[in-house]
This record gives C-alpha cells, structure tokens and sequence, in this order.
C-alpha cells in the first residue's frame, strides 16, 4: 500500500488550527518577536548560502585562469 499520499501539504482548515495552536502556544504578545526571529534566521541562511555560492564561483575562475595559463 502507498503511504505517500498522506505526505501532503496541509489545507485551509489545517492552516487555521496549527495558527490558533500558535497563538494559545505563545500567546499574541510573543508572535511578532517569534516571526522576526525567524525572518533574521533566514536573512542570516541565505546570506550564507550567497556567500558559499561566491566562494565556489570564485574557485571555478580561479581554476579556469591556472589551466588556461599552463
């Protein structure tokens, strides 16, 4: 039997109660500071993940001058 269909992404209703689940969890004077600590961890990632890509794009360069040269 596949069990795959019951990975899915939830719906409308769902949606509705996993935001009250948060609200009663931390309660509405806490939501704003959980959402901008969530949105300085994905600045903060994606920061990161330019910077491995700089990295990695710069290494390529480097690696085309040294084959081109010999």
């Amino acid at each position: 039997m596949n069990h795959l269909f019951l990975i899915s992404m939830p719906g409308g209703s769902e949606w509705i109660l996993i935001f009250l689940a948060i609200l009663l969890l931390f309660g509405g004077k806490k939501i704003p500071e959980l959402m901008k600590g969530i949105g300085k961890g994905i600045r903060e990632f994606n920061s990161a993940k330019a910077d491995v890509q700089q990295q990695i794009e710069d290494g390529i360069k480097d690696d085309k001058k040294d084959t081109t040269k010999s």
